[in-house]
């Protein structure tokens, strides 16, 4: 029984943590990107299992693939030039009819993995409708600085009302790097501004990049997990990271600022890659988003669920005094929290005493998972502003596990009769809490 229970353990939490996700996700539209390495690779089935299970879970799927590979591999079979300028292709007569060759090939292979029915796998039997077609109008790039770009082009106008029709059928969407002029030309697009142009016409909840690497670094290598479009585009203005992904976030930053909620660059060579990034809290890549995904602020009534999943484990361990809903409730004016893509990760009450320009600090908690990134500390910080504001001058805690901690950050040993005489005769003498003291500078 322990045995079962050891290994079970880890995906009964995975699941619960992902419950909130799923149910979010229903009947919201996502739009994935990625480039013909992926199809070419032998996981690509895995892939294709990933984008069934978001399909059957009622996400809205518009697919937007690339073929660079591909039409590298004809190109050369052709012993026809490649050539590129600034990052994009020159795409000549010879290259245009590679272009299409190879973008049909990959279509037309999507379009199989996916009608297999997720074969040899548990999706296996899962009826999977795939509509294509002609959404992209396009236009030639013309000439540029001097260079004739020919049949390579930018995307004019996508067809929202076609897609949208599609998406109601419940079929997933899958587009090509091609677009056409009301001529009948055929212009070589890329496939990162086709999705991002899908994305902004569809006003997408969000758009994926399954890139070939794990997201947007910092200057010494780590990884930015989340990043606001203004960070975003300091990036691109100091233009501190590779071609690539400046490329790709070059157009996360245009969808964001043309109403795409939230845009992510994922490593597409991890299994499972989507669903770590979707169904987690923290996923594996890189978030770029127009509003905060993580803010502190002042709490309402709204999050008195999280507040009391978050200070519960706390209270049965005697860290915090028990709090019941009813009470949480009438006291949520005198809470803060910090909220991390719409879950509480920590909290704290400040309880002002009339006339004596003294308030408690109480019921401070950070999510396990948060502990060490500092969350305390900066919560700490954002209730000592507040109480300033408020012309607070001494802030007071009772602690009976973590009086180390406040006194690192400037609290210093008291006494209970240096405590306001209402929150002295309050005192649980049973608890037996120290009393810690904080002046607070003007």
């Amino acid at each position: 029984m322990s045995d079962t229970t050891d290994t079970t353990q880890p995906f009964v939490h995975w699941f619960r943590q992902s419950s909130p996700y799923i149910h979010a996700f229903r009947g919201r539209t996502f739009v994935l990107a990625f480039d013909g390495a992926a199809v070419a690779d032998p996981d690509f089935p895995a892939l294709i299992h990933d984008i069934a299970l978001l399909n059957s879970l009622g996400i809205r799927l518009v697919l937007v693939h690339g073929a660079r590979p591909q039409i590298e591999q004809r190109l050369s079979e052709r012993k026809a030039r490649i050539d590129y300028v600034n990052g994009l292709r020159v795409t000549d007569d010879i290259a245009l009819a590679c272009v299409k060759q190879a973008v049909g090939s990959v279509r037309v292979e999507i379009e199989a993995q996916l009608s297999m029915g997720v074969a040899n796998s548990p999706m296996a039997g899962a009826r999977i409708r795939v509509a294509s077609g002609n959404y992209v109008t396009a236009q030639p790039l013309g000439v540029r600085d001097g260079i004739d770009y020919c049949h390579t082009g930018e995307v004019r106008r996508i067809d929202a009302e076609a897609i949208q029709q599609r998406l109601d059928d419940g079929a997933i969407v899958l587009a090509s790097p091609l677009g056409y002029s009301p001529t009948g030309e055929t212009f070589n697009l890329t496939a990162n501004e086709v999705a991002t142009a899908i994305a902004v016409a569809l006003q997408a909840d969000k758009l994926l990049f399954l890139a070939e690497g794990d997201g947007i670094h910092d200057t010494e290598h780590h990884l930015m997990r989340e990043l606001s479009t203004e960070q975003a585009q300091q990036l691109l203005t100091r233009r501190q990271t590779s071609v690539d992904e400046l490329n790709h976030l070059h157009h996360a930053v245009q969808a964001c600022q043309r109403g795409v909620a939230r845009t992510h660059l994922i490593d597409r060579r991890i299994d499972g890659c989507m669903l770590q990034e979707l169904f987690t809290r923290d996923g594996i890549g890189t978030l770029i988003t127009s509003g905060p995904f993580e803010e502190t602020r002042r709490a309402n009534i709204d999050d008195v669920g999280g507040i009391l999943n978050l200070i519960r484990p706390l209270e049965e361990s005697g860290v915090l005094v028990r709090r019941s809903r009813e009470q949480l409730e009438l006291e949520i004016d005198h809470f803060i929290v910090v909220e991390r893509d719409g879950t509480v990760i920590a909290c704290a009450a400040l309880y002002p005493y009339a006339g004596e320009h003294v308030a408690e600090l109480a019921c401070m908690a950070v999510h396990p998972d948060y502990r060490k990134a500092n969350r305390g500390g900066e919560l700490l910080a954002y209730t000592e502003k507040a109480a300033r504001e408020r012309r607070i001058q001494r802030i007071f805690v009772l602690t009976t596990q973590t009086a180390h901690w406040f006194q690192e950050r400037g609290y210093q040993a008291g006494d209970i009769d240096d405590l306001p005489v209402q929150r002295k005769l309050l005192y649980n003498y049973q608890r037996r809490s120290k009393v810690f003291i904080k002046r607070l500078e003007a």
